[in-house]
């Protein structure tokens, strides 16, 4: 299944490739994270709730960065599991920015993504409607917290309270927006 997905953001680019490469920032964005750890440089562990149909599951996801160009691109591999093993997950996925002009900035991702099992046997159609939703609710979120829109700004602080992590792990938001985004997931992005 491959997932493109790209929306523009009212900030420089610069600013943007901070707030990804944050993880104490974006890693509230994405449903259901609820763990990052670092495994070395450039590799990351992630704990990903997610529901799928009667399913509700949590994916352990590793996730190693094999291409770095700041503050335009970034390319991930991602392996995972659910933590019963019924369902596994391989993707390769990319993140691109681009100033639009000043104050924006276009956001890329891409994801080729492969999950074989119990989760697998669900159609195309499940699979990619539950993607756009998650990437959906990561899009608002991230744009909520670049842009400072007070609206969701508040609910977004409270939820960064409860998700710490380490500045180790930077690089990791993204990587784990796009394999939300492939789980029918919006790491994600990046």
């Amino acid at each position: 299944m491959r997932i493109d997905k790209s929306f523009a953001i009212d900030a420089p680019q610069d600013e943007v490739w901070r707030f990804v490469s944050s993880p104490e920032k974006v890693g509230m964005c994405f449903p259901g994270c609820q763990s990052v750890t670092a495994l070395g440089e450039d590799r990351y562990k992630a704990a990903i709730k997610v529901q799928i149909g009667p399913i509700k599951t949590v994916f352990n996801v590793d996730f190693e960065e094999t291409e770095k160009r700041p503050p335009e691109y970034s390319a991930y591999t991602t392996r995972g599991e659910e933590q019963n093993r019924a369902s596994r997950l391989k993707s390769e996925s990319t993140l691109t920015l681009s100033p639009l002009d000043e104050g924006r900035t276009q956001v890329v991702y891409t994801s080729d993504v492969s999950i074989v099992g119990r989760l697998g046997k669900f159609g195309l159609g499940v699979m990619k409607k539950k993607a756009d939703s998650m990437g959906d609710e990561f899009v608002q979120a991230l744009r909520a917290q670049i842009e400072g829109r007070p609206d969701t700004a508040a609910s977004m602080a409270a939820a960064t309270e409860k998700h710490r992590f380490s500045s180790a792990q930077k690089i990791i938001a993204a990587a784990i927006g796009a394999t939300i985004i492939l789980l029918g997931i919006y790491f994600l992005t990046r």
